[in-house]
């Protein structure tokens, strides 16, 4: 590897704003924010959405595939055709 080309790798503590969650992970993002926990100093950045707060892997989301697009539109429309 050639010298002084590569940015810093260093853990960085992402915080999950919606969940309040802290994950540290190994990053080059860069930021001027630091905050202390587990009684060391790390670099900090906020963020929005993470596996903490996604509906994906909370198993909030709904879950549209189990009988089709077919079964649904007949079952919201099928009295309009004439079906039952």
């Amino acid at each position: 590897m050639k010298i002084g080309i590569h940015p810093a790798y260093r853990t960085v503590v992402f915080h999950d704003t919606s969940a309040d969650e802290y994950f540290k992970v190994g990053s080059t993002i860069k930021t001027d924010r630091t905050i202390e926990l587990e009684g060391d100093t790390f670099p900090y950045i906020t963020i929005e959405v993470s596996s903490a707060s996604h509906p994906y892997y909370t198993g909030k989301q709904k879950e549209y595939s189990k009988e089709g697009s077919t079964a649904r539109f007949n079952q919201r429309f099928g009295s309009f055709l004439g079906q039952k």
